[in-house]
């Protein structure tokens, strides 16, 4: 999914002066597992001392195995319906806890719809699976690069965040988002790079956790990478990637899922890989042909 500016989500984890935000005073997701065996049913036939004139086994496994791909992938496209109580929480949070449990495809959209405005995943159901899908989309949208332009963050707040809570905020973040602060990053006053550079935020959640879930409210940790800085020749503000973990609290107002505050920790990072480095031009021409995703629980 992408909000525009570096053709999805992002953030300026590193440099971000808001560490915290919000009222403190106050798609489908399509998994497909294929058979699993010591027979390749693609490969080549066995040359064997076979009987000729019979059909050929793996020719007989193929198509089944063809029959039931498609019969799965039917079954994990299909929109809504069915009963999945064991896999969502309740409204009360009495049902199953998903704090650590892996996700699993339960046959039901996880939202609605986007806002045409802004691209963001809409309409969450009121589930603790409902919670952190909410918490997720909206970390990837917080750290994006358009939060940097003022226009477009006066779009994004108030669809993320509650009607009391995404005014005050508001005003927080254009007093923290200054012409001052931006041209540190080598941004103008609209949070755009120079020509010829490429300015890259992207946010991407590895993992969710619900701390608290009852009473139509939520606490929800969003474990997230990403990768920020200033692609192009000459840029003094290299591309790195970093981790962090977001946590998010939600209300369900609206008949949807919308923040109240946030918050942001480093951490947990694994150790650094010995990887080599991309170069500048490869990390920007992969930003604009790489769209985001939404997030589901």
């Amino acid at each position: 999914m992408s909000l525009g500016g570096d053709d999805g989500y992002g953030g300026d984890y590193g440099q971000d002066p808001i560490r915290s935000g919000g009222a403190s005073s106050g798609g489908h997701l399509t998994r497909t597992r294929l058979p699993e065996g010591d027979d390749d049913p693609f490969g080549p036939p066995r040359r064997g001392g076979g009987r000729a004139g019979k059909p050929s086994r793996n020719l007989v496994t193929v198509v089944g195995v063809v029959v039931l791909l498609i019969a799965a992938i039917a079954f994990a496209n299909r929109g809504g319906g069915g009963d999945s109580s064991s896999d969502s929480g309740s409204d009360d949070g009495s049902g199953p806890s998903t704090n650590s449990r892996a996700t699993a495809p339960t046959g039901e959209r996880p939202v609605e719809g986007k806002d045409g405005v802004t691209g963001i995943a809409s309409g969450f159901a009121k589930t603790e699976q409902g919670a952190q899908s909410a918490a997720a989309n909206y970390a990837v949208a917080l750290g994006s690069a358009d939060m940097l332009n003022r226009d477009r963050r006066h779009e994004i707040v108030p669809q993320v965040f509650t009607s009391a809570a995404a005014g005050p905020l508001q005003g927080k973040l254009d007093k923290a988002y200054s012409t001052d602060f931006l041209k540190k990053l080598g941004l103008d006053e609209n949070g755009k790079a120079a020509d010829g550079l490429t300015y890259v935020s992207r946010t991407a959640p590895v993992g969710t956790k619900i701390s608290k879930y009852a009473g139509g409210t939520a606490t929800v940790a969003v474990w997230c990478t990403g990768v920020f800085g200033t692609a192009g020749e000459g840029s003094t503000n290299p591309v790195t990637n970093d981790w962090f973990t977001m946590t998010v609290r939600l209300r369900w107002a609206g008949n949807d899922w919308k923040a109240e505050s946030y918050s942001q920790q480093n951490g947990p990072a694994p150790v650094n890989s010995d990887r080599t480095a991309s170069t500048a031009d490869e990390i920007a021409k992969a930003v604009e042909e790489y769209g985001g995703f939404t997030y589901a629980r």
